[in-house]
Formats: C-alpha cells, structure tokens, sequence
C-alpha cells in the first residue's frame, strides 16, 4: 500500500494510546477532531482508516467518498452510528473495542443497582437537609432474588460475573446466541424471564428491532413488580411506557443511565426538561439516573484504547 493509504484520520477525541501506537506502527495519524462534515467528506478519500467515538454517522454518503477506507474503528461498542453493511459490502472492515468497558459497565449496573434498592441517593439527600428517616429508607436484599439479563454479550455476561457473589439467582436471553451458559448465568427463554424476574437489565444494542423494544406491552408480560436498569442505549425504553408503568407499581423502580432524549454523539440531549415525562422521572424517588456514564472511568478509557489499536495492527494493513 502507498503512503497515502497508510493514513489514519480521527474523526473524535481519544486517549494518547491510540494515535502514538498507531504512528509506532508506521501509520501517519491526523488529528479530525475539529473537522466538520463536509471538511471530512472532502478529505476521506486519502484515508485508510478512521477512527470514531459518536460524533460523526458513518454513512452511505461517506463510505462512497472513502474511496481507499480499509476499516472504521469504534472506541467503544455501540456500532448504531456505522452502516455496517454498507461497508461489508465494500470490503471495509468495523471494528469496536465493548472488552474495554464491560468491567466498567458491570460495576455502574451493581453501584446503581445497590443504590436504588438501599435508597441511598434519597437518603443521602435527606440527611444533608437535616431529616433523619430510617423507617422510611428500609431497603431491600438482592439475596435471593431473580435477575434476568437481556443480551449475553461483554457487558450483560460482565454483569453476570459481579453479580455472582449476591447469592441471587441470574437468569439471561439473548436472541442472537444459544448454549452460552456459565457458572455465572442460566440460559432461559424470555418467557422464563416475564414469569420470574424481580430485576432487569438490558445489554443490547440498538437496531430497529430494538428501538422501544420496552414499551407498554412489554412491560405488563412481566409476572411480578420490577426493577429495570438500562445502560444500553436510550430509546430501547419507551420513556412514555415507563413513566406508565412507575405510576402503576409494575415498575418498582428504575436504574437509566441513558434516555432517549440523548443526541446521536451523547454529548448532550434534546432538551430533556422540555419533557414531561422527563419532568416525572427526574422528580422520582424511585428512580435514578446517570448521564451515560457507565463504561466511562478512568481505567477503561485506557482500555478501549489499548483493545482498539491491538484489532487495528492485527488487520496488518
């Protein structure tokens, strides 16, 4: 390959890791980060690689214009901002990095999921203004309770693991893998899961079959109350459907660390507040949320880099 094609563009900010191993390798790396659109589009053809987070779609429009792109490398996991397809069908491979923050995601699954059950954000809160309600902040054990886990990938299979020492029974589906199961989690069907979760959590990506997948009639096929945690991506919740399903008790209580009201670089939102089912989730004692943070720490930044630019030398380009 020539020199031209030996150019790798970064379209978003990333750890250092990333353009200092890729120029150790011979790779001429150039810094995108503040390159609009159609400067990108202008441009790409002289690339053979970039590399992303979430601020730019990877679409038909520019894989057209990319006419020596050998491969799009995703920081992370999430792969709804590329059309994979279309560049499966150019011969252009994607990559992602979901090994380097499922430990991290594990751990916000347990931290929030410990919090909401133990009222701790509502305590807290309380005990900083003065009032001091025990009674009113008895919690629950995860002990002996059922968690069903939607989607077996890094991030539902590392929740599994921190789990595994609550002494409660995980339960898990996943639509796309079949005889996965280990010491940490019981292959079910998703019946299984509507008849006897007390907890869900859903690792799946979004697709159009899974954009408010958990919507009003999903909800009500669960047998018992339950807790449900998403940090996954935002619109697979149905936020109307839940904000339903909070008032009606089927939904005990609520962990988000993503919403749908979050823009496709998940930087920011769409101005949640203007919502009014916003409004109620915020002022919601059993519910809490973070603003898409979960696989975000100091030591899986580290990580998603390291895993990233391990795939990129392996495609020997």
């Amino acid at each position: 390959m020539n020199e031209m094609k030996k150019k790798i563009l970064l379209i978003d900010s990333v750890h250092d890791i990333i353009p200092n191993k890729l120029s150790e390798y011979g790779f001429e790396v150039v810094n995108g980060v503040s390159l609009s659109l159609i400067e990108i589009l202008d441009c790409i053809a002289d690339f053979c690689g970039i590399v992303i987070r979430s601020r730019i779609i990877i679409d038909k429009a520019l894989i057209d214009k990319a006419l020596n792109l050998r491969f799009v490398a995703r920081v992370g996991s999430g792969m709804e901002s590329i059309d994979t397809e279309y560049c499966k069908s150019k011969g252009i491979v994607c990559l992602n990095s979901p090994e380097g923050n499922r430990d991290a995601v594990g751990e916000h699954c347990i931290g929030m999921l410990l919090s909401l059950m133990n009222n701790l954000n509502k305590a807290d809160r309380e005990v900083k203004s003065g009032v001091w309600n025990r009674e009113g902040n008895r919690g629950m054990e995860l002990n002996s309770k059922t968690v069903g886990i939607i989607g077996y990938g890094n991030m539902g299979s590392s929740f599994a693991k921190k789990l595994s020492g609550f002494s409660c029974k995980v339960i898990s589906y996943d639509k796309y893998k079949s005889d996965y199961a280990d010491e940490y989690t019981t292959e079910v069907q998703m019946d299984e899961i509507f008849r006897g979760a007390d907890i869900v959590s859903f690792h799946i990506p979004l697709s159009y079959e899974t954009k408010s997948l958990v919507n009003e009639d999903y909800i009500s096929k669960f047998k018992k109350p339950i807790i449900l945690i998403n940090t996954s991506r935002g619109p697979i919740v149905d936020t109307k459907a839940l904000v339903k399903a909070l008032k009606s008790g089927k939904v005990r209580g609520a962990a988000l660390d993503v919403i749908e009201y979050e823009e496709s670089s998940f930087e920011k939102t769409n101005n949640m507040t203007k919502h009014e089912d916003f409004r109620y989730l915020a002022q919601s004692e059993n519910l809490i949320m973070s603003p898409h943070i979960a696989g975000w720490t100091v030591e899986s930044k580290i990580k998603l880099a390291e895993v990233l630019v391990s795939k990129i030398i392996a495609l020997k380009i």
